[in-house]
């Protein structure tokens, strides 16, 4: 492989000549070939949008010449359209401030903007990777300011759409499901009865919380930290600088975007973050529960529950001919124990690494943010269309269940007392019977009203 030699404070380094990084990035790429997990592609696209809004804004502040401020424009506009990928090989484990990932963007637009002009690659001129294209920015306070600005986006256009895509196929359950009557089930035994039609206005109704608590998270991180600079004193950035730029973000994302009224609490800490990956987890965890509950309600076929059938996507064994396995739902359940594990890591890599002026975690806390909405995001929108939309519900079987359920004996208690509901519900256990058919001999209660008392129908109540 070719190289050119570029400089940094530390002395010369040799770059490979055909990436567009520089001295700095390439450091950082020997320091830490930890994991092989390089930066989010949604942060980057996040940095290289504020890069291209500050350049235009320096500009129009009278502090960076309009050429220099369209090439830089011009090349960060390259790399949000996904250009220039193999010149960011970062890894996730590296400086917690992100500087490294930071010089790395300065140092792509920079020469791209240099290739742009006509000029020599790693000669800094005409563009200059810090004092043009990290103009009234540092890392400590960019950093936090893309990570809000990465995850804030990524909620809104793909994770908060297909965890709506999933309510809707749930909710569309309902009416089908509504006149289906099954067993209920509370600590695993039976239970009195239940349509399937409010099982899945149950399940709905979970989602929708999801999303209200996904949308509540991402508001709260719409306040960026951009301005603060170094420590949160707006050192060398121009008063006007953050104000500008983040009015120009929140018109290209469509999303509220404002500068923080704290800058210290802001760069000091990533409470935000850690609320967020808190509500990411709460969904993941209802959408698991949504999915196990279907998993055991379409156990069987035979030696299950077998009250819901899941329709059939792929052979489920290699040793058992014609097993069909649930894997829909266990896809799901293992993307949400993935956002379980990656709110505890965020949780305490905050903690940690939250000290004095400035938070040390948001290279590890974004891929573990950003790559949870990826995997939630995908893994709901699957479980929605491959799962969910092609459910049926096993009626007969549903009404068998009821039957011989020993939880029907509710419905008598307030004719004949709990007590003696109690004595039929264990003679029917001891000897196999129905409700039904031991309440006819002991209860002196008509077939009749037996029947009336007995429809599980009517025990569901009137939704």
């Amino acid at each position: 492989m070719d190289h050119r030699v570029e400089y940094d404070s530390l002395g010369a380094v040799q770059v490979p000549v055909e990436l567009l990084y520089g001295a700095q990035t390439r450091r950082a790429e020997l320091n830490f070939p930890i994991s092989g997990w390089r930066m989010p592609k949604a942060f980057l696209a996040a940095l290289a949008r504020l890069k291209r809004a500050a350049a235009f804004v320096n500009r129009d502040l009278g502090l960076l010449p309009p050429d220099i401020a369209v090439l830089i424009a011009a090349a960060a506009g390259e790399i949000l359209a996904g250009a220039h990928d193999a010149s960011f090989p970062l890894d996730v484990f590296q400086t917690g401030s992100a500087t490294s990932t930071n010089m790395n963007m300065n140092e792509v637009i920079a020469n791209r903007a240099i290739q742009l002009a006509g000029g020599t690659i790693g000669s800094k001129f005409p563009v200059h990777p810090n004092d043009h294209v990290n103009l009234g920015q540092s890392s400590n306070d960019l950093t936090p300011t893309a990570c809000h600005i990465a995850a804030a986006v990524e909620i809104e256009n793909t994770l908060l759409p297909a965890i709506e895509e999933l309510r809707f196929e749930l909710h569309s359950q309902i009416p089908r499901f509504g006149q289906v009557v099954k067993i209920g089930r509370t600590h695993l035994q039976d239970a009195v009865p239940i349509r399937m039609g409010q099982v899945f206005f149950g399940y709905s109704g979970q989602v929708e919380g999801a999303v209200e608590r996904l949308a509540a998270a991402r508001n709260r991180l719409l306040p960026l930290a951009l301005g603060g600079t170094a420590v949160g004193t707006g050192l060398n950035a121009h008063p006007d600088f953050a104000r500008m730029v983040i009015a120009a973000i929140a018109e290209e994302t469509g999303l509220a975007f404002t500068e923080t009224g704290n800058h210290f609490a802001a760069q000091a800490a990533m409470d935000e973050f850690v609320g967020l990956a808190g509500a990411l987890k709460a969904a993941a965890l209802s959408l698991a529960k949504i999915a196990n509950d279907i998993r055991f309600l379409a156990s069987g076929p035979r030696c299950g529950l077998g009250e819901l059938t899941l329709p059939s996507r792929q052979p489920g064994s290699s040793i058992m001919p014609g097993k069909i396995n649930p894997v829909m739902c266990e896809a799901l359940m293992q993307a949400a124990a993935f956002a379980v594990g990656s709110e505890a890591g965020t949780a305490y890599a905050a903690s940690i690494l939250s000290n004095f002026e400035l938070a040390l975690a948001w290279p590890y806390a974004s891929w573990q943010v950003l790559e949870t909405i990826r995997v939630l995001a995908g893994a709901a929108r699957q479980f929605a269309l491959k799962a969910v939309a092609g459910l049926e519900a096993d009626a007969p079987r549903c009404a068998e269940m009821c039957e011989r359920s020993l939880a029907m004996c509710t419905s008598l208690a307030p004719v004949i007392g709990y007590d003696r509901a109690a004595v039929i519900a264990k003679a029917a256990a001891e000897s196999g019977r129905t409700i039904r058919e031991t309440a006819l001999e002991m209860s002196g209660l008509s077939a009749s009203e037996l029947d009336r008392l007995l429809d599980p129908a009517i025990m569901t109540g009137n939704e």
